[in-house]
């Protein structure tokens, strides 16, 4: 389990049981972890990637790390709403992420393919959390990991699609 920990303050009572709500928020820290990771390799490679296609891809990356910097604070204030403290700190995401970090600059073609797997990465970390909000009636996470989903599965297939 991860290093959550209850907010301090007045209880929480939105119709979710604590253990619930705690389930919840360990696996949108998860989110939360692998989410910032990608960010952070996308905007790395928007700063350093060269080649042909390059501004094409320059654009791309700011696009897509714009729209990741908005999903953290998202999935942040979710688990806030849960009644637990979110993770801000590189180390606590590096403990929690699945998304590899960047630790080199590679070819143009090299980071779309890390970006294409991260954002499958983020996916899939998405999917393994719907199941306790699914059971626990959870339907604000429910819909924010529906709508996760559906915005990296579609940066997944037009990174993957530059790559065929």
């Amino acid at each position: 389990m991860s290093e959550i920990t209850q907010a301090v303050g007045v209880e929480v009572n939105i119709g979710i049981a604590q253990d619930q709500r705690q389930a919840i928020a360990e696996g949108l820290s998860r989110l939360l972890a692998d989410t910032y990771t990608l960010y952070l390799k996308t905007h790395n490679f928007h700063w350093n990637v060269t080649g042909p296609m390059f501004n094409t891809l320059h654009l791309m990356f700011e696009q897509q790390y714009n729209e990741l910097a908005l999903a953290v604070d998202q999935i942040a204030e979710r688990i806030r709403s849960l009644g637990f403290h979110a993770p801000g700190s590189y180390a606590a995401y590096a403990k929690l992420s699945s998304v590899p970090e960047a630790v080199d600059v590679p070819s143009a073609e090299e980071m779309i393919q890390q970006l294409a797997e991260g954002q499958e990465i983020v996916v899939r970390t998405a999917r393994e959390i719907f199941p306790a909000a699914d059971a626990a009636n959870d339907e604000p996470t429910a819909d924010l990991l529906t709508q996760r989903m559906q915005i990296h599965e579609k940066t997944a297939w037009m990174l993957r699609s530059m790559l065929a």
